[in-house]
């Protein structure tokens, strides 16, 4: 004769309620836009290369306000090295995969547009303004980021930007 704990139906039970909740909540996660997936407050450090040649180590915070059911995002990245800082604001819209909006950056007074495309955990846009022109690049995975910054103008004094970030 076979003996059957009453407890073994509720651990049945409770494993299936756990898988239902694990495949929900991953099935959440993969349908998370690509702005949902930058809120939050996020710090870390980099490099930035500039037109002399010369690197140096930059530090860096950045805030995402995503809104309107993800579609919009609100963003501003400060950071500093020991002869270089930059606060870059944005607000951009997302309508599919297309990206579109505006930026400014307050140290240099200077301003523009931004367009390009999202596609799962990447956002690339190109920031337009009078006198520069950049790449962008947010790659997010989890609790971790990656922005570049890659300038399309050889005289700007910022070359390249590079920032590993965690949430928190």
């Amino acid at each position: 004769m076979r003996h059957v704990s009453r407890n073994s139906g509720l651990y049945g039970r409770l494993a299936t309620a756990a898988l239902i909740v694990g495949v929900s909540g991953s099935a959440f996660a993969l349908e998370a836009g690509p702005f949902a997936r930058l809120a939050g407050q996020w710090r870390g450090s980099g490099t930035i290369a500039l037109v002399d040649g010369s690197q140096e180590p930059i530090k860096c915070r950045a805030s995402y306000d995503v809104l309107d059911k993800q579609r919009r995002l609100q963003l501003n990245i400060r950071c500093a090295s020991d002869s270089y800082n930059f606060d870059l604001r944005g607000s951009a819209m997302l309508d599919g995969r297309t990206v579109t909006g505006s930026w400014s950056e307050t140290a240099r007074n200077a301003a523009g547009k931004i367009s390009g495309s999202a596609r799962g955990d990447k956002i690339d846009v190109v920031a337009n303004g009078p006198g520069f022109t950049a790449d962008l690049t947010l790659l997010t995975r989890g609790d971790r980021q990656t922005v570049g910054i890659k300038s399309k103008e050889p005289q700007s004094s910022l070359q390249t930007v590079t920032i590993e970030l965690t949430r928190g």
